[in-house]
């Protein structure tokens, strides 16, 4: 009879306590959720990376992940974006030649199927070469910018699409560095389009998902609610507040964090 009543004794502490573990998951989630956000939107991205991450660490299901990360993608890029370009930072021209290539690559890249994992750690490993390029490198000052090659521009947006395409990001995680490392633009127009590059590919690829089935949740809600916020905050400060050294060693920060995430998630 004791020993019934120590496990009903048990039993009631759990139901009591569960709604706070509950809500204390939530909590971490939302302000990791904002940190994402922030972070990424300083150096114009849309972070969906990130967000990827984080919704797998805390066990969501494929077919909520996927959409998810492409919607908060659009609207913190849309954020970043529109802040940079306030800020005099976008350059249409340097723009065009990856989008033209890159939108319609990016839908077919949505249908196309390969191993996820071979294809985490192929991308992973690229992604650590960038980082340590960056880590080592001066950054393009704006008398040392070179001409934009078109052709090539062309190409490499077409193959980020398709890459975006088929593991669910806008890209820009990829073309940040490309850019940077041919000197084609300073920090922070790099940062601009890139913003306008994640949120077409992240429209166009999220348009392959409504080709099929899609559910939105009164989840998602907050989560746009808290990547907006997060989106605000960081694109605020990287387009205004920060100088190009420090948004350096942010980027850096990020190619290095997504790099791990392919790798070890």
């Amino acid at each position: 009879m004791a020993l019934l009543f120590f496990h009903e004794r048990e039993l009631l502490l759990f139901y009591a306590v569960k709604p706070l573990i509950i809500m204390s998951t939530d909590i971490l989630f939302y302000v990791l959720l904002f940190l994402i956000a922030m972070l990424y939107s300083s150096v114009g991205h849309g972070g969906a990376s990130g967000y990827l991450a984080l919704m797998a660490f805390f066990s969501f299901t494929p077919e909520i992940m996927r959409p998810t990360a492409l919607l908060l993608n659009i609207f913190v890029s849309l954020i970043a974006f529109i802040q940079y370009y306030r800020g005099g930072h976008f350059r249409w021209h340097l723009f065009w030649p990856f989008a033209i290539a890159s939108i319609p690559a990016a839908f077919i890249g949505g249908l196309i199927t390969i191993d996820a994992h071979v294809y985490k750690i192929i991308l992973g490993v690229l992604l650590l070469f960038p980082v340590v390029r960056l880590g080592g490198i001066k950054f393009t000052e704006e008398k040392n910018i070179k001409k934009q090659n078109i052709p090539g521009s062309l190409l490499i947006g077409g193959l980020i699409g398709i890459l975006s395409g088929m593991i669910g990001i806008g890209g820009g995680i990829i073309l940040s560095p490309v850019i940077l490392l041919l000197h084609w633009a300073n920090m922070k127009q790099t940062a601009a389009v890139s913003a306008l590059f994640i949120l077409v590919n992240s429209l166009s690829g999220l348009a392959g998902i409504f080709t099929k089935e899609f559910h939105f949740s009164s989840e998602m809600s907050w989560m746009i609610l808290v990547a907006l916020a997060g989106g605000l905050t960081g694109s605020y400060f990287g387009s205004i507040k920060i100088g190009s050294d420090v948004l350096k060693k942010i980027l850096a920060a990020v190619l290095l964090i997504a790099s791990i995430k392919l790798l070890f998630t």
